[in-house]
């Protein structure tokens, strides 16, 4: 019996036992056709067993390459791609620069800067306007998704001056209060619509339904202790003959 302690370690283990052993097997047959023959084989039967390889793209370049690799880059066979060596094979990429954005308004967020900065650079002052209410109305915005109380025109154009250095100030006050009154209604109005929607039952009529719920139960209850009383006395006293 063979054990895994005696066993060679697997290279890919998500191929299993048995491709590397062909792979194994590969390397001791000496006729390069029949070599070549039974890798174009093995590729395809790597790819059946891997289904999932099949959405990637390139998954057949992706297959000659482990291929080569579970050989330890010692198996001579032509193949279709650029054969990958020892040295290329797990080449780590260069590291990306990771963006460092320091907004001087955290809860606005990069992009608000990136607007304004537009907004300065625009010579149109009908388009530099739009942008500039554009801007406050994504303010007031994010003010009241986050925020319980509601904040106010002086306090928007504070932060605005801010960001645009004083050069910018927006004229759609009336049209962003309105909107964000219609689209997000306040807890006055909920309560005044709950309470006008809500109608008090009368507790004069369910005290009488109670009352007279109760004198029938009382009724009912004497009734079958009467019965009760007269079927034992029927039986109990039996006349004798």
């Amino acid at each position: 019996m063979e054990y895994n302690t005696a066993r060679t370690g697997l290279v890919m283990k998500e191929y299993g036992r048995h491709i590397q052993k062909m792979v194994d097997y590969l390397l001791t047959i000496e006729n390069k056709e029949e070599r070549q023959q039974q890798a174009g084989i093995l590729i395809e039967l790597m790819g059946f067993l891997n289904p999932h390889l099949k959405n990637v793209e390139d998954f057949r370049h992706k297959l000659w390459d482990h291929l080569y690799y579970m050989s330890d880059f010692k198996l001579e066979v032509d193949s279709p791609y650029p054969i990958p060596t020892r040295e290329n094979y797990k080449v780590k990429p260069d590291p990306l620069p990771y963006p460092k954005r320091y907004p001087r308004k955290r809860h606005l967020g990069k992009n608000i800067e990136v607007v304004v900065e537009k907004a300065l650079a625009e010579e149109n002052e009908e388009k530099r306007q739009g942008l500039a209410n554009a801007v406050a109305y994504y303010m007031k915005l994010s003010y009241n998704n986050w925020h319980k109380e509601t904040v106010s025109d002086q306090v928007l154009q504070t932060e605005l001056d801010v960001l645009s250095h004083g050069q910018l100030t927006f004229t759609n006050a009336p049209y962003i209060r309105k909107e964000l009154e219609d689209f997000k209604p306040s807890f006055s109005q909920i309560n005044t619509g709950a309470r006008r929607n809500y109608t008090p039952r009368n507790n004069n009529n369910n005290n009488n339904r109670g009352g007279n719920m109760n004198r029938n139960n009382n009724n009912r209850n004497n009734n079958n202790r009467n019965n009760n009383n007269n079927n034992r006395g029927n039986n109990g006293y039996k006349k004798r003959y």
